[in-house]
């Protein structure tokens, strides 16, 4: 009988500046042949985390899966943070930029001076389109709605102001029947912030999601064009919140910087 294979696992905060901030996502580390989809699945199900990241080698990069607990995703921003920054612990990769080939094309990862680990996205901005039937009431504001528009993945909802996104209440039974992987909600930010935002998806099994790096694909150059900056600071008003740093490159990439912290060790075994 084969031995099983045994693979690398670990709890990790992303955006987040100390434990139990940010958003949390399990990394497996694939050190030979990869288990079935089936497998992988059922494996992010059972860690019932908002996103499981598997990683592996791939010549001289890397391939990069993602799952929330009941889909595989096409992009996902904070458990490539945390990816990045468990091959770093692990000693798989020494300091420098990281290349991962992802369902969504190739993305990059870079760590900084200061601690942060930047991230290379594709821009996916959100083309103007009318109010789908039944979000407004599945959100439950009554706030003036600024913008409504779509992208591949989500719709984006810019409201009147802070106070507006913060006190959401959605009804995430009705919000599951929108047609999209989730609904990004912002507004104008105050203070050092330009912006704030939420980010709810229970049509994939996530119904807030603490921080959430592939939304900032579309916050970023929503923001840009509306504020004329390409550097911004935005905060994700969740429970847990967390900053996300962006940039904007030539309107066809974002830069998605942020802090991230091991949480805890383990090790699973594949039969």
């Amino acid at each position: 009988m084969n031995d099983p294979m045994v693979m690398q696992l670990m709890l990790v905060d992303a955006f987040a500046r100390q434990p139990f901030m940010g958003n949390p996502a399990i990394v497996c580390w694939i050190p030979d042949k990869w288990p079935s989809n089936d497998w992988l699945q059922r494996f992010a199900a059972e860690m019932n985390q908002s996103e499981t990241a598997f990683v592996g080698r791939e010549g001289e990069h890397f391939r990069l899966r993602w799952f929330s607990p009941v889909t595989e995703v096409d992009l996902c921003g904070h458990a490539t943070l945390a990816a990045t920054h468990s091959i770093l612990s692990w000693g798989f990769a020494e300091r420098g930029l990281l290349t991962f080939q992802t369902k969504s094309g190739q993305v990059t990862a870079e760590p900084l001076e200061d601690g942060m680990i930047r991230l290379n996205f594709p821009v996916e901005s959100a083309i103007a389109t009318p109010m789908p039937a039944g979000l407004t009431e599945a959100l439950g504001t009554r706030s003036r709605v600024v913008f409504v528009g779509k992208n591949r993945f989500d719709y984006l909802v810019h409201l009147a102001t802070p106070t507006d996104v913060s006190t959401l209440r959605p009804d995430m039974l009705e919000l599951a029947k929108i047609d999209c992987r989730g609904v990004i909600v912002t507004a104008a930010g105050e203070g050092h912030y330009d912006f704030v935002s939420r980010f709810f998806a229970p049509r994939v099994g996530i119904p807030e999601d603490p921080v959430t790096g592939s939304a900032h694909c579309c916050l970023a150059p929503y923001w840009s064009v509306r504020s004329g900056r390409t550097r911004m600071l935005g905060y994700q008003a969740s429970q847990r919140g967390g900053e996300v740093r962006v940039e904007v490159v030539a309107q066809k990439r974002v830069l998605i910087s942020g802090k991230a912290l091991t949480i805890t060790t383990g090790q699973v075994a594949v039969a």
